[in-house]
Parts: structure tokens; sequence; C-alpha cells
């Protein structure tokens, strides 16, 4: 008898979780049985249809399922239009990915969406055909082979909340189809509306109130973000038999990792906030179980803007292996604004651990806004009133705090609850476009953090060379009312040109990044995520060690405008010399150290013994 093929040992594994999970959300009926019978079929005809590079990928990631936890990681994203132009434009920047070091690249929504209404592109009209502006899909996965070979993962967003209003689904529902009539959640008045309504809240309130949108003839549709993006209804197990089917499609492009977007919003429950609920974890581990069967070599990383404890919960082996970390993006800003590390210090010991097999991508600005997703009990343990806290970062990121080094743009500001986000590159939010002296070495400290605290770090391309805000977007019908636009510039091919003149503002920013970036690579201590906080007895002064198995790295940053001396008793605890591995200044047993304003040393102390 022949061993079983790697499909049928997979399936064998994963089927009864599957199942457990499938059943969980959609219960026994007859229908429910029918739609899980269909999808194991759909099981296999992905795996037969997957190219034999990435079947070989699945063997290789199976061996070695703690590949992304390497200090070799780095990551990078980018618009395909805005950086490369298409997809060929993205092609031809790959040597100068080698030469930034990435192991990842992220390119943002690149699918087919209406050229008006498509929120950048997470407006969805197809999930199988790339944005015809930007290439083919067959040009996707060709770039996704020649990433791969030069040891860059390809990593996309899977729309799953909501597709845009134009989408086959949604025409097919809008005129009664009765296959797709509850792909969507659509109601005849406002009586359901309005009954959701009392408990759930306006996301993008300058686009409409509540949670629902009107259509032509009366009826009413679920669109949580904007107008133009309805809802999926995965009560209905047909929508989510056709999302799978969509997300091994998309994975048997070469796309290695999924950024699940929205988590939170996913599932909907009358009388809750329809936010975060059980359902929607049941939901991610379903998928997850997919790919184990059909695709293992994909990995998803969520994407949760809610509380920190939230955040957490969508972070597991066998539900999202990585995830953002914005509570620590949020936190790296507020430390640069207030000058004192405690919150970010606070969240480093409390919030920072996750399950082993598990990774934060961690990152000092996104394409989106900055939300201030601090917890407010945390706040408060240390004096904080975290609304007013949330106003005075709201005022100092938009310039509007008297010495503000930032020049940030608000976004969805909204006056009924005085909450607000801020949009903006890094060079802008750090003081560059101020020409604020201390702006590089703001720019340099924030990076420190993502670089050394462990996990994947994440650059905006264009941020390591200095790009500003760029204010076009207020030309532009489409984009004029959202501010996020100011932090999307083209490709910055001046500062480009200049990433090699220290002379410059962008050549100073890029090789302090490439610096930073070629230590991580060499220091096996900053792999995985092991941390502990270093209590530097300075509010101004961040600390956290990094222990390996054969030294320990302290991660010291000043985050103060002054210069600030640690005293010898501070680093007592060190037997040994310790080396600065950036700039191998040598700290000996008994030496104070003096940290220049906006300062960083990684200090390595070898064991003792």
């Amino acid at each position: 008898m022949s061993p079983p093929s790697p499909f049928e040992r997979r399936l064998s594994e994963q089927a009864p979780r599957l199942r457990e999970l499938f059943f969980q959300l959609y219960g026994t009926q007859d229908s429910a049985r029918g739609e899980f019978d269909l999808l194991l079929g759909d099981l296999e005809e992905s795996w037969e249809q997957r190219p034999p590079s990435l079947k070989a990928l699945d063997d290789t990631r199976e061996a070695h399922p703690d590949w992304f936890e390497s200090n070799r990681m780095l990551g990078g994203v980018c618009y395909v239009d805005l950086y490369g132009g298409d997809l060929a434009g993205i092609h031809s920047r790959i040597p100068y990915f080698r030469e930034l070091g990435l192991t990842y690249l992220h390119l943002m929504p690149l699918f087919e969406a209406p050229a008006e209404n498509s929120d950048g592109g997470y407006a969805v009209s197809s999930y199988r055909r790339v944005n015809p502006a930007l290439g083919t899909m067959s040009e996707l996965a060709q770039l996704a082979e020649e990433l791969r070979d030069n040891g860059i993962s390809l990593v996309l967003d899977f729309i799953f909340n909501h597709t845009s209003s134009e989408h086959e689904w949604a025409r097919k529902a809008l005129v009664g189809d009765p296959a797709f009539t509850d792909f969507y959640l659509i109601y005849p008045d406002r009586a359901q509306p309005d009954a959701f309504e009392l408990t759930t809240r306006e996301i993008f309130p300058d686009d409409h109130p509540g949670s629902f949108v009107p259509l032509a003839d009366g009826r009413w549709v679920w669109a949580t973000f904007y107008s133009f993006q309805w809802d999926l209804n995965y009560r209905n197990p047909a929508v989510f038999r056709a999302m799978a089917r969509e997300m091994l499609f998309i994975a048997n492009q070469g796309v290695e990792i999924l950024r699940m977007d929205a988590v939170a919003f996913i599932w909907k429950q009358l009388g809750t906030s329809c936010e975060n609920l059980p359902e929607a974890h049941v939901l991610l581990q379903a998928f997850n179980a997919l790919c184990r069967i059909a695709a293992p070599a994909t990995l998803f990383k969520s994407e949760a803007i809610v509380h920190p404890d939230q955040v957490m919960t969508y972070i597991g082996e066998g539900e999202c292996q990585l995830s953002y970390n914005p509570l620590q993006m949020a936190l790296i800003w507020n430390t640069l604004a207030t000058r004192e590390v405690t919150l970010l210090s606070q969240a480093l010991e409390r919030r920072h651990s996750i399950a082993e097999h598990t990774s934060w991508v961690n990152y000092v600005r996104g394409h989106d806004d900055i939300g201030w997703t601090f917890a407010d009990e945390d706040a408060t343990e240390l004096g904080i009133h975290g609304f007013d806290h949330r106003r005075f970062l709201n005022s100092f990121y938009v310039g509007r705090f008297d010495g503000s080094f930032a020049r940030g743009l608000p976004f969805q500001s909204n006056p009924r609850t005085g909450d607000c986000r801020v949009a903006g590159t890094t060079a802008s939010l750090a003081g560059v476009e101020a020409h604020d002296p201390l702006a590089v070495r703001r720019i340099l400290a924030a990076h420190a953090v993502i670089l050394s605290t462990g996990g994947i770090p994440l650059l905006y391309l264009g941020d390591e060379v200095g790009q500003l805000n760029d204010l076009s977007y207020r030309g532009n019908p489409a984009q004029v009312g959202d501010s996020r636009w100011a932090g999307r510039p083209r490709y910055p091919e001046a500062d480009y040109a200049r990433r090699n003149d220290s002379s410059t503002v962008s050549g100073q920013i890029f090789s302090g990044l490439i610096r930073m970036i070629a230590v991580r690579r060499h220091t096996p201590e900053f792999a995985g995520g092991r941390l502990t906080v270093f209590d530097t007895g300075n509010r101004h002064v961040l600390g956290y060690l990094r222990p390996g198995d054969e030294a320990t790295v302290l991660a010291l940053s000043n985050f103060g405008d002054e210069p600030q001396r640690l005293p010898a008793i501070v680093l007592s605890g060190f037997a040994t010399t310790g080396v600065d591995l950036l700039s191998e200044f040598v700290v000996e047993p008994g030496d104070d150290l003096l940290l220049e304003p906006l300062s960083v040393v990684w200090l390595r102390f070898p064991a003792s013994g």
C-alpha cells in the first residue's frame, strides 16, 4: 500500500479540526453539511492546481515553521502604482529591495476595484483579477516567484469582511439572484438597522452615519466602512466557502502571507458591538485550517486596531501567526511627543509577550492613520487621563500644540465624540518638514525600537529616505476628503538619489537605518520575541534586554531632548564588558553611561563564565 500523499496526510490531520469549527459556526443541518462536503472538494481541487514550486515551499515551511522569527527578517510595504507604477516597476526595484535587506514585501491592495470608489484598493471588485492599470494575475504570480528566488516573501491583503458594491456577488444580490441574496446583510426597511445601530459605533462618520447605507430601491445594506464597501454575511455558509476559494486562489499565486483585513468586524450579532465576537475567532481558525491542508506555507497576519487586550486574542498558531503591533506603534509616537518612556515601557512589560510560534509585525507607521490605541486603564496607573492625553497627542501631531515639531493632518475628526486620528509620513510627523534639528535622530530612535524589540520590523517604503507629506491629494476629487493620502506619496525619486549622500537628510536617515538593519541581521539575540524590560531609573530612557544563549543585548534609547547620564549602579548587574553594537563603544563595569539626545545604544554583554 502506497503512503498517503502530502495532501492526504494534511487532510487527515486537519479535517477533524476544520469540521468542528465549521459546524460550530453553521450547525449540522443538511445545508451546512452540503456546503462542507463541497468545501472538501474545493480543497482537493485547489491542491491539484497548486504549482510544484509552492508545494516544495510547503514542505520547507513545515520543516522550519519558525522561519519568520529570524533576526534576518525585514519587511517593506508600498502601493504598487505609487512606488513602482505597475507590477513590472515593482520587479525593477528588486535590486534595491536586496540592498535594503528586505525579506518580506507587502504590496497594498492591487485587485480590481472601482476607479473612483476604491478606498485605496480595499473595495475589491474581483479577487481573481489584478487592477488592469497594474498588470495581470500572471504577472503577479511571476513577480511572487522572482521575489521568492531573491529571498523575499510576498504579502497581500485578504479583504474578507466586505467587497466592493460593484463586485459580481453584490450586483447579483442587488437584483435578487437567489444564490446571492444572503451574501450581504440587506434589509427591506430601517427596523433591523436601527436595532443593530443601538450598539454599534460609527467608523467613518464623514462618509455616513451608523453602520448601514440606503440603496436606491429603499432597502438598507450593512457597510461598516465606506458606503461602497458592503459587509459579507458570514452567517451564510456559502459565503465562507466562496471566500475560502478566493483565499486559496490567491495563495496559489505565490502569496506567502495574507494580511487579514478588519478581523474584528467579520461577525455580526444583534445586541452587541459586532466587534471582536467569539465567532470572528472561529472563522479565522477555520480559514487557518483550510490553509494548513491546501496551502500550508501560507501565514495569516491580523489587522485589528482595537483595545490592546483584544489585539492579542487574534494571535495564535492556529489563528493568525502574525499580528500588527498597533499599541507599540502608537506609543512610539507618544514617547516622541512627551519625551517620556513610561507608557511604552509599561506596554513592553505587560503586552509584548505572545504565544510561541507567533510574531509581532512592528512598525513606526503604516498606510493608514495613527490612532491612540493605548488602554485607558494602563494610562490611569501612570497618572495619565486617557481622553485628555489623546486630545493632546492629536493637537501635537497636527501642529496645533505650541512647540510641536510635527506636521501631520487630522483624519476623521468627530466633533461630537472628540475622536480624531493623525495622518502623515514619518519624516513630516517627526520634524523634517519643520526643519527641526533633532528630526533625523527622532526617526532613527523610532526605528531602533521596531528593529530591536523582537518580531518582524516593517518599513513604509520611502520613509527610509525621509519622504515628506504629499498634499496633491487635495486636488483629486476621489481623495480630497481623505487626508491619509498625504502619507502615501509617489516614489520619492529625488530622496532615493540622495540616499548615499551623508550631507542630506535622506542620506543620514538611510545610512542610520542600514547600519541598524545590518547589526540586527548579525545579532542572534534579536531573533524571536523574548524581551525583559530594564528599569533605567530615568523617565526619558527606554531600556529592555534581549537575552540569548551566548550573550544578552541591552537596548537603551534616550527619547529626551537633552543628554541623560545613567550612573554605574544602573548597569551594575552586568559583570562583563559591554560593547555597543552600533558604534563599537565599550562600557566597562563601573562606568557611567552618557546618552546623547535621541540616541540609541545596543550593548552586548557576553555571558560570564
